[in-house]
C-alpha cells in the first residue's frame, strides 16, 4: 500500500559570518499540525536537528543526517505581513537557537515560480521534471530524493523571497552578520539555495507500507 503525507509551509535558509548555517522549517499544515523545526550546521561541520517533538525528530532524522538531535520547543514569532501574506520578519527561537530574519522582495526565481499554477508546481511529477534543472541552476538543491527505507520525497516550490538581514545566536554564541549558505549544508540529498532566502514549499512524502 502506498501512503502520501503533505507538508505545506516555508523554509528559510541562511548563512552567517561565524560560518554557522541554519535551515528553519515553518509548517502551517502537516500531519502533525502546525510546527517549526531547525537544522543547524556549525563551522566545523557538526550537524544538529532541533525538533519540537520526538515524532517530528523521528521523521526528519530518517530523511536527513545529523550528528546530534535535540528535542526542544521551536517557535516562530512573526511580524507584519504584506499584501501577498508574506511575513516580513521571522523570529525563530528555541533554547538552543534564536534568530531574527528580515524578509525582502521576490527573487527572479520566485517570479518564475509564480507563473506556474500552484496545483502543478506542488505535484510530485513537476518536482521530478524540475530536479535536473535545480541541480544545475542552484548548487546543492534538489527537488526530489530518496530517504531511508525507500521513502520518496518531493519538494514543490511556489515562491522565493530574499532574506536581507539576520541577527541571532546558537548555544549562546553570536552568529554574526548574514552571509551566503556556503558551503552547502550537508544534511542530506538537498540543501537550500546559496543566496539567503525563504521558499514557499509543499513537501510530499510517498512511502510503501506493508
Amino acid at each position: 500500500m502506498t501512503a502520501r503525507r503533505r507538508f505545506r509551509g516555508r523554509i528559510a535558509g541562511v548563512g552567517s559570518g561565524s560560518g554557522v548555517r541554519v535551515v528553519v522549517g515553518w509548517w502551517q499544515e502537516s500531519p502533525f499540525g502546525p510546527f517549526a523545526d531547525a537544522m543547524v550546521e556549525t563551522a566545523d561541520g557538526h550537524r544538529v536537528l532541533l525538533a519540537p517533538t520526538q515524532e517530528v525528530a523521528d521523521l526528519v532524522s530518517t530523511t536527513y543526517t545529523f550528528d546530534e538531535v535535540r528535542i526542544e520547543p521551536v517557535e516562530v514569532l512573526a511580524g507584519s505581513a504584506d499584501d501577498d501574506a508574506w511575513v516580513r520578519s521571522w523570529g525563530p527561537s528555541s533554547p538552543s537557537l534564536t534568530l531574527t530574519l528580515e524578509v525582502g522582495g521576490r527573487t527572479g526565481l520566485g517570479q518564475l515560480l509564480r507563473l506556474v499554477p500552484g496545483r502543478l508546481a506542488t505535484s510530485p511529477a513537476f518536482a521530478t521534471l524540475t530536479d535536473p534543472v535545480a541541480r544545475v541552476a542552484l548548487r546543492g538543491v534538489r527537488t526530489r530524493g530518496v530517504a531511508q527505507a525507500g521513502r520518496r520525497e518531493y519538494y514543490g516550490a511556489t515562491d522565493v523571497r530574499e532574506v536581507t538581514a539576520m541577527t541571532g545566536s546558537f548555544d549562546g554564541t553570536d552568529l554574526g552578520a548574514l552571509a551566503p549558505v556556503d558551503p552547502p549544508c550537508r544534511f542530506g540529498f538537498s540543501s537550500t539555495p546559496r543566496r539567503p532566502s525563504v521558499t514557499e514549499v509543499t513537501t510530499t512524502i510517498v512511502e510503501t507500507r506493508t
